[in-house]
């Protein structure tokens, strides 16, 4: 086996060039997701797909300009009172940007969240909408045509 030389941090070891494993073959190394870039992200995002400015929703959420943009761009960390101002801003509900940031979270660490309705709220509901339509709507649609 041949001995090579590694330096780290200044000192010197040595390690058979044999025993090394191919860069190939470490499993990938997930990147840290870091969850104020994430909300700047999904913030941007609404705001943009609305056609609005940064100064119309600094305006509206009462946030200076400059720093609406640091969020949007994952520099400042929001407060809690200030994501529900600048969400109320764009009209849309905190639960819903959330929502949004968690499903990117997710898809970032290679999880599939299922997005399904819940076997308690699906139960509760069946008995409210019928199988067949009653039977004076279907006599009328029969009268129709």
């Amino acid at each position: 086996m041949v001995k090579q030389p590694v330096s780290v941090n200044g000192i010197v070891r040595w390690r058979d060039v044999a025993m090394t494993v191919p860069e190939n073959n470490h499993p990938k190394e997930k990147k840290m997701v870091v969850l104020r870039h994430e909300i700047g992200d999904v913030l941007r995002e609404i705001r943009q797909r609305q056609g609005r400015t940064l100064r119309e929703v600094s305006h509206s959420a009462r946030v200076s300009l400059g720093y609406l943009s640091e969020v949007e761009r994952g520099q400042k960390e929001a407060s809690s009172e200030l994501l529900s101002s600048i969400c109320e801003a764009l009209s849309v509900p905190v639960s819903v940007m959330l929502r949004m940031v968690s499903d990117r979270i997710a898809i970032a660490e290679g999880l599939q969240i299922p997005d399904t309705v819940p076997a308690e709220m699906t139960q509760a509901f069946t008995s409210v909408i019928p199988d067949e339509l009653p039977e004076e709507f279907s006599e009328d649609l029969a009268a129709r045509h």
